[in-house]
């Protein structure tokens, strides 16, 4: 296993944009994919394209990105490549039901983002577990689903909208 302790810079600049070019051609360079919800993430164990784990931790003041330089040496590299994150697109039919919707929403502290009158969670598992959880509202039909790529939410729900519920500190009275 390749223990990873810092990032090197990014694929753009131009320290190492030749190098990794160079690198390409010659079939040398490995992908990490990272789903976007842990770029964040310090510490990682995940598998490179081509099979190779890594270790990765990282110091408190770096983060991994897309496109961020991982390994570079001679004769390989190894490049962050960020996962599309896909989104559960939850339309409400009323208005009680888009209150109902956010309340179960709020209290299972998923990271929504809010477009117009509707509300798309990250979705950081299979939307199936998501769908699960708000079963009620969408066999009665309160609630619409649609599964979006980032490309189609974007369109639809400016990145600053984003909102999340985790690691706040007040009771639900739910536990």
């Amino acid at each position: 296993m390749l223990r990873i302790d810092r990032v090197l810079g990014s694929r753009l600049e131009p320290e190492f944009s030749e190098e990794l070019h160079r690198l390409e051609h010659q079939g040398a360079v490995d992908v990490v994919t990272v789903p976007a919800a842990d770029l964040a993430r310090r510490r990682l164990l995940i598998a490179t394209r081509n099979g190779e784990e890594l270790a990765i931790a990282l110091p408190r003041n770096e983060k991994l990105f897309d496109g961020a330089v991982l390994l570079l040496e001679d004769d390989r590299a190894i490049v962050v490549r960020a996962a599309t994150e896909r989104w559960l697109r939850l339309e409400p039919r009323s208005i009680s039901d888009a209150v109902e919707l956010g309340y179960q929403v709020g209290n299972l502290h998923w990271r929504v983002r809010f477009g117009g009158e509707v509300l798309l969670v990250a979705l950081e598992g299979r939307p199936e577990d998501y769908t699960a959880r708000i079963e009620n509202l969408i066999a009665a039909r309160r609630v619409a689903v649609t599964v979006l790529d980032e490309e189609t939410v974007d369109a639809l729900a400016p990145a600053d909208s984003v909102s999340t519920a985790i690691g706040h500190d007040h009771p639900h009275g739910d536990h």
